[in-house]
């Protein structure tokens, strides 16, 4: 078994996490350190979650998923800027904390706006599922019900972020990325990336 695969399914726990994502990052912005940041998390129920384990694990996790984007500037936009400009960011901190997230954003909805091709369906996730498990033993050793889970998430991101009305829809929208993410992406040497937001240059 190949265990040296850039994939996790670990995202069935962890999903999008908009409002606990932010209210980690206002925490981060404050200057607190990572064990103070869970401990406000915990002390103060901030998440509004009924066990302290899950809320320890969910801000350690949010605390990850702000660290991947290794941007300061992104992590205090996420906490500060309007809804819209914050999830759009928070979209890219989970491309960049899960490979599965990054490969999807990229080669399906990325792909799609290239070719300018709005259609969208479960023919897409399971197309890119199966080519996944083709090329990944760990991926192909996950259970049916694990991917459900997992397409069922990429769904949910892409109506949180607004690609998709709804998880029924069948139509991707035009998005339009944001300024400072957009300067982040090119900074961080992510190019690759911006298609998943719709834009080529």
């Amino acid at each position: 078994m190949n265990t040296s695969s850039p994939y996790t399914a670990s995202m069935t726990r962890e999903q999008f996490l908009f409002y606990e994502v932010r209210t980690t990052a206002k925490l981060m912005t404050e200057g607190l350190s990572d064990e103070e940041v869970v401990q406000r998390i915990i002390d103060d129920n901030l998440f509004q979650y009924p066990t302290e384990k899950s809320l320890k694990r969910i801000a350690q996790n949010c605390i990850r998923r702000l660290k991947c984007m290794d941007d300061e500037t992104l992590v205090k936009a996420i906490a500060t800027q309007p809804t819209d400009v914050a999830k759009q960011i928070c979209l890219y901190a989970m491309m960049k904390q899960y490979r599965l997230v990054w490969d999807f954003m990229i080669t399906v909805i990325g792909e799609k706006y290239r070719l300018r091709d709005t259609s969208f369906g479960r023919i897409d996730l399971n197309t890119f599922f199966l080519r996944l498990q083709e090329q990944d033993e760990v991926v192909a050793s996950w259970s049916d019900t694990t991917i459900t889970k997992l397409k069922q998430i990429l769904a949910r991101v892409l109506v949180e972020n607004e690609y998709l009305d709804s998880t029924k829809a069948t139509k991707l929208n035009p998005v339009w990325l944001n300024s400072t993410l957009e300067n982040a992406i090119k900074d961080n040497g992510d190019d690759a990336a911006l298609a998943a937001f719709n834009y080529f240059s």
